[in-house]
C-alpha cells in the first residue's frame, strides 16, 4: 500500500525537463540515428553498385531511420537513449505512458524543419503541443 501511495505522489510531483535536457536528449538520440543511416546508406550503396537497385540519397535514410527509431522506443518504452541517459521520459496529459497514435504524431512531427521554431511561442517544440505530450524527470 505505501509503494502505491509513493509512486501516485512521485506522478504529481513530476518536473518537465529544461532545454539543456532536451538538447542533451537532440544530440545523442541523433548521433544514434545518423550512424544507423550512414551504415543503412552504405550497404544500400553497395547494393546499388553491383546489383543495380534503385539509388536514394541519405536523407531518405536518415529520415527513415529517424521516423521508426523514435516510434520503436517511445511506443515500447516512452523513452530513447538519449532519455535514458539523461533520466527523462515522455507522458501524456494525464501523467502516463502516451498512446502509439501520439507518438506517430511525434515522430511525423520531428521530420519537419520547422519544429524547433516554435519554442520561443510555445514554450516546447511543436512534436509535444500537438501531441499533447511533455518529457519529464523521472
Amino acid at each position: 500500500m505505501e509503494r502505491i501511495r509513493y509512486f501516485r505522489v512521485m506522478n504529481k510531483n513530476m518536473r518537465k525537463v529544461g532545454d539543456g535536457t532536451r538538447a542533451l536528449n537532440f544530440f545523442i538520440d541523433t548521433a544514434i540515428i545518423f550512424i544507423l543511416a550512414y551504415a543503412g546508406y552504405k550497404v544500400w550503396s553497395w547494393y546499388v553498385i553491383y546489383w543495380h537497385y534503385p539509388y536514394y540519397k541519405f536523407g531518405w535514410f536518415f529520415f527513415g531511420i529517424l521516423f521508426i527509431y523514435y516510434c520503436f522506443f517511445e511506443g515500447l518504452f516512452s523513452r530513447t537513449p538519449g532519455k535514458w541517459f539523461t533520466f527523462s521520459k515522455v507522458i501524456n496529459a494525464h501523467q502516463r505512458k502516451p498512446s502509439f497514435p501520439q507518438i506517430i504524431v511525434r515522430s511525423l512531427i520531428r521530420i519537419t524543419i520547422i519544429d524547433m521554431f516554435f519554442i520561443p511561442f510555445l514554450g516546447k517544440p511543436l512534436h509535444d503541443y500537438l501531441s499533447k505530450t511533455d518529457v519529464v524527470e523521472i
